[in-house]
């Protein structure tokens, strides 16, 4: 599979993508009602708790914004001049992503209860919501269609538009699908790893990132070693 550099890549975006459901359930359950992948859910979020409704929170989905855009423009930063496709410099970003991940661990040790106070939930929120837009950028720069990890509006759109119920045209309907499902299962993992403790679901979404960033490194490498050296 190392060889096959499109299906690498699409395995490890779907990685990712079961990953952000695990951060975005933590960050949902555990750190009073706000995404730190999901953006659009977070600007509406933030919209009703403006008027007061329910509770809902305002700081929260602040950072949380705030969070995934310097992410996304550091990812962005990093990446640039770089052509398409997977880089050295994807394995580095997204190094840094799995080690915001690791660091974000430490305050969730003294998290016992959900949803966490705000003196200890507002930094793990910060530096989660930092890291999804740092990965967000990477899938963007890494370009498999369909799969972004951090959204999936826009595919599952894709899919019924595509469908039989739409204009029944040929579509890449298993990445589509996957991307959707593993969300899903993503989010119940965390929702359920959440119950042994706050830090077992960003552990695990720290080592998915760590596995993501060498398979993408090796292959590369296989990659590289097959290319024609220059005439």
């Amino acid at each position: 599979m190392l060889r096959d550099q499109g299906r690498l890549h699409l395995g490890l975006m779907l990685t990712l993508t079961f990953s952000t459901g695990v951060v975005d359930a933590i960050g949902y359950l555990g750190l009073d009602k706000v995404f730190t992948a999901n953006m659009t859910g977070n600007v509406v979020i933030l919209a009703m708790g403006l008027t007061g409704q329910d509770g809902l929170p305002i700081v929260g989905p602040v950072v949380a914004l705030a969070g995934f855009v310097i992410g996304a423009g550091v990812a962005g930063r990093l990446l640039r001049g770089v052509p398409k496709g997977w880089h050295r410099r994807d394995t580095v970003v997204l190094s840094l992503v799995a080690a915001l991940l690791l660091v974000a661990l430490i305050p969730t040790a003294f998290i016992t209860a959900t949803p966490a106070r705000p003196e200890l939930g507002l930094p793990v929120t910060a530096l989660l919501a930092v890291a999804m837009g740092m990965q967000a950028g990477t899938a963007r720069h890494v370009g498999v269609v369909d799969v972004t990890t951090v959204v999936i509006t826009s595919t599952l759109a894709a899919l019924a538009f595509d469908s039989r119920l739409g204009r029944s045209t040929g579509q890449t309907w298993f990445r589509r699908l996957a991307a959707v499902v593993l969300l899903a299962l993503g989010a119940l993992s965390g929702a359920a790893l959440l119950l042994v403790a706050f830090w077992v679901g960003l552990a695990l979404a720290a080592v998915l990132l760590v596995a993501v960033a060498a398979l993408g490194a090796l292959g590369g490498r296989a990659a590289r070693s097959r290319a024609p050296d220059p005439a």
